[in-house]
């Protein structure tokens, strides 16, 4: 809603949606402690100062980051299968956080919608349009949708911790002083089991 860039001073040289691109590419490769006004201007050759004529500040370039990988998605029409088509939306989700492992931080912490987004979120509420439950409920069901995928991607990111944690989980039910810890049996699904997760959670979210 703001002007492309600012009106006064000197022509521009760059374009937000470059300086976004530039900042994708660091946080792709650097993780979003690389993302700085310093390091986006030296990855386009220019000084930080010149980025605040596009830009208000380093969090304004994270939303407009989070909304431009929203771009991503492939949001073909409504099969007609809301579960199917909310399932298949998970997964394009869970790709696009595989690109950018960076992105579930912003999504978990950063809720800010943009015109990306809201694409998204109009094609979600086209797929639920014939379901009977009330659209604020169908909207809590998107955030939870998203939030899920948001953070099992960021586990799935994090092998080593989560290796660690399930060797710390081992050790402290072999003490015996957890007894249904101890008890569970969890078997790995054959495949991949985040497709099956989906199919349960969004079955869970509408009925």
């Amino acid at each position: 809603m703001r002007p492309e860039k600012a009106a006064t001073g000197r022509p521009a040289g760059h374009s937000r949606a470059e300086i976004t691109t530039a900042a994708i590419r660091l946080a792709d490769r650097d993780g979003l402690a690389g993302v700085s006004m310093r390091n986006v201007a030296g990855e386009l050759g220019t000084g930080a100062g010149t980025l605040y004529r596009y830009v208000l500040d380093r969090d304004d370039l994270l939303d407009l980051m989070a909304d431009e990988v929203a771009a991503e998605y492939d949001l073909d029409p409504p099969t007609g299968d809301w579960q199917a088509d909310l399932v298949a939306f998970g997964l394009q989700a869970r790709e696009i956080h595989r690109r950018h492992p960076w992105l579930a931080e912003l999504v978990l912490t950063r809720p800010v919608t943009g015109p990306h987004g809201i694409d998204a979120t109009e094609h979600v509420l086209a797929v639920l349009a014939d379901h009977p439950a009330p659209d604020s409920d169908k909207l809590v069901a998107l955030a939870m949708l998203t939030a899920v995928v948001a953070a099992a991607s960021r586990s799935e990111a994090s092998a080593v911790d989560a290796l660690r944690s399930a060797r710390y989980v081992g050790h402290v039910a072999a003490q015996g002083n957890h007894p249904h810890l101890a008890a569970l049996r969890v078997d790995p699904a054959p495949g991949d089991p985040l497709p099956d997760a989906l199919r349960k959670i969004v079955s869970g979210l509408l009925g």
